[in-house]
């Protein structure tokens, strides 16, 4: 296929983060030729992307590829999420974006892949990246897609339409080692999978307060080298193999609530700390916080009668609904899990892609 001059595509806002959308079929159908567009739309590798789309920060160079569902019977479409590196050419697919997730719905609406109703539209999608499912439902008034409305969520200004996320139980262990709490790298962890494979460290065990700005703890040339062996230490007992070029599994740390919420933290995206939380990182420190005897116990103030907690961040909160099963037999598992998010259209249109990688950056 001869690489493309132009490319369809929509750029959202997608929970807190921000992303160029494209139907499959506008991309190329081989990963490397893909990627190597993807590259070049975006404008990596370059510290600014300045000669592309990306926004000089991973949570601004992202990409959803969207099809229809290869079995209609379970999803309406099918979501590929890509991380495009921002300095390095580099195109990863080894985990979800939740955040994303959330402007998924609408733009299979926008392309015609699901047709809308007249007040509501729900749309089932299967992330391709994990084989997880989750149903999307947001506004439709008079069958077109309603970006405007009252929801307000951390991290971005002003107020959009509600998309309201629910994931069924996944296909993935919640426990991936099968302990609630362990001993990595000589510090006590809990690591959690309830749509994003987590470790969940109480901040004090990495000798910082887990309050400060994520450009002070990028700063920590200490801390982020021990952020770094612990993740590859953990990505290894959960299954995940060698995870020095992935940004899976995420580390969390957990410090007390100062803001009414469940608990405060602070998320590395590999030793970039995260200015909010993913949807899919929420979710797991939810879940992880209602295991009894995990690193939460004594650190989040969880409400009583209720599955939602606040997931307090650098830049707000996300609230999450999380329930667990505790089988008689066996490991605890998810049985519930919503978030509630916004996305907007940004533009739509056509991209044009550099003609080729740049010799030096």
């Amino acid at each position: 296929m001869t690489a493309p001059t132009d490319v369809r595509c929509m750029l959202m806002r997608g929970g807190t983060s921000k992303g160029a959308y494209f139907l499959a079929d506008d991309l190329p159908a081989d990963p490397a030729a893909r990627d190597d567009l993807l590259l070049r739309i975006m404008g990596s590798p370059d510290p600014r992307q300045i000669d592309g789309l990306g926004g000089a920060h991973p949570l601004t160079s992202k990409v959803a590829i969207v099809a229809p569902a290869r079995d209609l019977e379970t999803a309406d479409v099918d979501y590929l999420f890509l991380q495009v590196g921002v300095d390095k050419a580099e195109v990863s697919d080894r985990q979800n974006c939740g955040n994303l997730l959330a402007g998924v719905g609408p733009f299979a609406v926008e392309r015609g892949l699901v047709a809308a109703g007249d007040k509501e539209t729900s749309v089932r999608i299967r992330m391709v990246n994990s084989d997880d499912f989750a149903t999307s439902t947001f506004p439709t008034p008079g069958g077109a897609v309603g970006y405007h409305g009252d929801t307000e969520i951390s991290g971005v200004p002003g107020t959009a339409a509600a998309v309201v996320i629910e994931f069924p139980p996944g296909n993935a262990p919640l426990l991936p080692t099968g302990h609630v709490r362990e001993s990595v790298t000589g510090i006590e962890v809990t690591c959690v999978d309830n749509g994003m494979p987590t470790v969940l460290v109480d901040a004090r065990s990495l000798e910082v307060t887990g309050y400060e700005d994520p450009e002070e703890l990028e700063a920590n040339a200490e801390l982020t080298e021990r952020v770094r062996h612990l993740r590859l230490a953990a990505g290894e007992l959960m299954g995940l193999g060698d995870v020095s070029a992935t940004t899976v599994p995420k580390v969390t740390l957990l410090a007390p609530p100062r803001h009414g919420g469940t608990v405060t933290t602070r998320t590395f995206i590999p030793v970039r700390c995260h200015t909010s939380i993913g949807v899919l990182g929420a979710a797991s420190v939810a879940a992880g916080l209602q295991l009894s005897g995990s690193v939460g116990d004594g650190i989040a103030d969880a409400p009583a009668g209720t599955d939602r907690l606040r997931i307090e961040h650098p830049t707000g909160f996300t609230d999450v609904e999380a329930a667990l099963a505790h089988p008689s037999r066996g490991e605890p598992a998810a049985r519930r899990t919503a978030v509630v998010r916004t996305a907007r259209k940004i533009f739509d249109g056509l991209v044009f892609p550099r003609p080729s990688l740049p010799r030096s950056v």
